[in-house]
């Protein structure tokens, strides 16, 4: 592994239930992940709940062995050498790992003990964090009293109080407002500018756009498609046209719309004709217009512009959100 390399995972596969119990190999959760990250990147995993993103955090994160394949983490083995591991990477779960009951800087205090902190470091720590994501004026208040949003942030503080070299945030705005998710982008993109690597997984294509350098589309525990969203979206082109067309479209008039300068590819499925366009509103003008001209009804439009989603939507043949 280059030392420009942070985490780097070949062939990695969680597999749940007893094979020798007649039902096969199992339950393929993740189905033979490869992928590297780069220090200093936020790299994130898009993809539908149940993809198996959690699961690869999971591996990573030396709380589930792998049951194939292997994983280097910040230059150690995620199975010979977990507590190398631990050691130094963060990690925010999904769920909120938080005591109710207890204030910010009591939850704060009870995590920097686990991670080894004491004393006046482990108070000077409590604090930076706090301010970091801007609880530092309600530390002594009850968890039970913060918003969705100040519990998520305070969630963050704690995978952070021992400086780790990899932070992974699984799902860390799921039942947010949009306030306090805008808080959330702008602590990702403040810990990426000091250096820190990001592993962000989540199942909102607008957060991959806006935060990740690369994104891996995760769908049934495989990486279907691995680049710069930006890249990701060119490679699809314009957008996609989707019309629902009465009885079906003739093989003539599918030729026609192929011979429309902005159109890339045609196919018709269950009543419905999907136009993958170089530009999608000016091939809606084409379309339109032939339309027009040979008498043809439309009983449904839906224009994809190019995002993480028309892609996803692309890939699999359903939206990310299904």
């Amino acid at each position: 592994m280059s030392d420009n390399i942070i985490i780097e995972a070949q062939g990695l596969v969680k597999r749940y239930g007893d094979p020798s119990a007649g039902s096969g190999r199992g339950v393929e959760a993740v189905r033979g992940l490869s992928f590297a990250i780069r220090r200093g990147e936020i790299f994130g995993f898009l993809g539908p709940n149940g993809a198996g993103k959690t699961t690869t955090i999971s591996m990573l994160s030396c709380l589930l062995e792998p049951t194939e394949g292997t994983a280097i983490v910040a230059g150690y083995d995620v199975v010979k050498a977990p507590g190398e591991v631990k050691r130094r990477i963060g990690l925010v779960p999904q769920e909120l790992a938080l005591y109710p009951t207890l204030s910010a800087r009591d939850n704060l205090n009870f995590y920097g003990r686990i991670y080894g902190l004491r004393g006046r470091t482990l108070r000077r720590r409590v604090d930076e964090v706090l301010g970091m994501v801007g609880l530092a004026e309600r530390a002594g208040s009850a968890v039970e009293d913060f918003s969705g949003g100040m519990k998520r942030r305070l969630n963050i503080a704690a995978g952070l109080l021992h400086r780790p070299e990899v932070l992974f945030l699984d799902e860390p705005t799921v039942g947010v407002d949009p306030q306090s998710r805008n808080g959330i982008f702008e602590h990702v993109e403040r810990l990426n500018a000091d250096g820190m690597t990001i592993l962000y997984t989540t199942h909102y294509m607008e957060e991959a756009e806006r935060l990740c350098h690369r994104v891996a589309i995760i769908d049934q525990g495989r990486i279907i498609a691995l680049d710069t969203p930006r890249k990701l979206i060119a490679d699809l082109g314009g957008g996609i046209i989707h019309l629902g067309v009465a009885n079906g479209m003739a093989e003539g008039l599918l030729e026609q719309i192929r011979a429309l300068p902005e159109v890339r590819a045609v196919t018709q499925f269950d009543g419905k004709v999907k136009v993958e366009a170089t530009r999608a509103q000016e091939a809606l003008v084409g379309l339109l217009a032939l339309f027009n001209r040979t008498d043809t009804d439309i009983t449904s439009l839906e224009v994809l512009e190019p995002n993480l989603e028309t892609v996803f939507l692309q890939l699999t043949g359903k939206r990310l959100r299904d």
